[in-house]
């Protein structure tokens, strides 16, 4: 199946009425399904089956679940900001495992879907093996995505701008770009970003072996080493790209299928 052929499996309901879509790909296996969850503005398709990473893994035999975060993609676009945060998204994850009715999966997040996935396997004893991209230091520090390479105040501004030409941040103006590309709900990303999660994670907390791969290049995953060190046992490896381009490349795929293939 193709990503542009894809159509979400199905689709379930948060306990606050916003419904997420699901994708699913493959068949069950000796191992557990690996459940991907997308970066902001991306969506399954575009963060997970566009770069590669769907077709390795079902190449190596895994079943795979894919999520659309709230506000992205196939999903429900509230525009209350009440609706969102990774907190919210991490509960929606939760409930997707709950609805297909898994004992035990293997998770990866890309920036956004990595503070989610990081809330979810604080608690959530199910998660047998988790990969995290995109994030550096400042989910140690800052509690959540890096907000001081690029203000929430800036990327806000930049969703919102009538006219992209406008927007001088050009982190923000990426973000733009993307999601014009992709046909977004601008509003409902500019709800999640004045949501963002804020609040310290206890990353002590998560006991399943842990892959952090950074872009050597990403200005949002700087001095990855300290989110690896807050993480007990976790590992950490570079791959090329910087934050856009990173989980497109080869050695992503390769590694996280690899780390998610172990026993």
């Amino acid at each position: 199946m193709t990503a542009a052929a894809a159509e979400p499996a199905t689709r379930v309901t948060g306990s606050d009425g916003v419904a997420v879509a699901v994708y699913r790909w493959g068949e069950p296996g000796e191992l557990p399904p690996v459940f991907l969850q997308h970066g902001f503005v991306a969506d399954t398709l575009l963060n997970w089956h566009l770069t590669g990473v769907v077709p390795a893994l079902l190449a190596a035999g895994r079943e795979v679940v894919g999520v659309d975060a709230r506000g992205h993609g196939r999903s429900d676009t509230p525009h209350d900001p009440a609706r969102y945060g990774e907190a919210r998204m991490a509960e929606d994850l939760r409930g997707v495992a709950d609805a297909l009715e898994v004992e035990q999966f293997d998770l990866a997040g890309y920036s956004m879907g990595a503070v989610i996935s990081l809330l979810v396997a604080v608690s959530d004893r199910r998660v047998r093996r988790l990969v995290i991209g995109g994030v550096g230091s400042g989910v140690v520090e800052c509690g959540g995505v890096d907000r001081r390479t690029m203000s929430q105040a800036a990327l806000i501004e930049a969703l919102e701008a009538t006219d992209p030409a406008t927007i001088t941040d050009p982190g923000a103006a990426a973000f733009r770009r993307l999601a014009d590309g992709v046909g977004a709900d601008r509003q409902a990303l500019a709800a999640q970003g004045r949501a963002v999660h804020q609040q310290p994670i206890a990353l002590g907390e998560v006991t399943a072996p842990m892959l952090l791969l950074a872009g050597a290049a990403d200005p949002l995953a700087e001095r990855p080493q300290v989110l690896a060190d807050a993480v007990p046992g976790a590992r950490l490896q570079l791959v090329p790209g910087d934050h856009l381009g990173a989980v497109a490349a080869a050695e992503y795929a390769t590694a996280l299928v690899g780390f998610l293939g172990q026993r």
